[in-house]
């Protein structure tokens, strides 16, 4: 398994598939991962992997980092299409995310006016009025629910103290369909168990949830790094396309990326 963190605050422009040029912040530790999913195709790798570093970086080392960086590359002409909370876990966590938001909305307007602000969530923390409020100012908020059923999100995600799929599409529902569903779809074998995200019994309610919800757009997509689970399979991009028609032909915007 080969283990990808963020080691800087601010990281990047790299090339995303889904994003364009991405410039990343990363608000949890430096060396080290939190999160509160444990999922088993993160990049970042395991939760218990991670804890040599559990420093998360003051609000104040954020917004001077990320002052320095924004006016380098605006100063030296460097395109940036969106500016991404992701890194090394979930990015909600950090105890001044709202704040945070709120700075870097003021930085994209006077140094990149025509970039996006994304957020990449596991929508955990969305029950937090706060938080949703912050989600809800920037351009991209992308939340995650990897499968209609919550066995199979307990599987696949291993969420770390309480969640309910039930209550998490209530909070995503606040959000009037302004934000972006972002669907994981693999299949293997979890400790023993063949799990399969295309099957009809994850499928059918994942659908019946997005056409409740009404995102404005869907983010389908597969494994494309190495994963820290073994005996993990991408799946076609042809099945996605299938799980997507009845989707698009409801009005739904739906990304497949292989």
């Amino acid at each position: 398994m080969s283990t990808i963190l963020f080691h800087k605050i601010v990281f990047g422009p790299i090339k995303s598939r889904r994003l364009g040029s991405s410039l990343g912040i990363n608000l949890l530790p430096d060396n080290g991962k939190l999160c509160s999913f444990d999922c088993i195709y993160c990049e970042c790798g395991w939760n218990k992997d991670g804890r040599s570093d559990q420093t998360i970086p003051t609000k104040e080392a954020v917004f001077q980092r990320m002052q320095e960086r924004f006016l380098q590359l605006h100063t030296d002409s460097i395109p940036v299409d969106t500016i991404t909370f992701s890194g090394n876990g979930e990015p909600t966590l950090h105890p001044d995310f709202p704040e945070i938001i709120d700075f870097t909305l003021m930085m994209r307007d006077r140094y990149f006016p025509n970039a996006a602000v994304s957020v990449l969530s596991n929508a955990t923390m969305t029950g937090r009025k706060e938080i949703r409020e912050a989600l809800m100012k920037v351009t991209n908020p992308i939340l995650k629910i990897d499968s209609g059923l919550e066995e199979y999100i307990r599987l696949v995600d291993n969420p770390v103290g309480h969640y309910s799929l039930k209550e998490t599409i209530e909070h995503l529902r606040l959000f009037n369909g302004n934000f972006i569903l972002q669907t994981m779809f693999l299949r293997g074998t979890i400790d023993g168990r063949r799990i399969d995200l295309t099957c009809k019994e994850s499928v059918d309610p994942w659908r019946d949830i997005v056409l409740d919800l009404r995102p404005r757009e869907v983010m389908m997509y597969t494994l494309d790094r190495e994963t820290p689970a073994s005996d993990l399979e991408k799946v076609t991009v042809a099945e996605m396309e299938a799980i997507a028609a009845p989707l698009r032909a409801a009005g739904i915007t739906v990304q497949v990326r292989g």
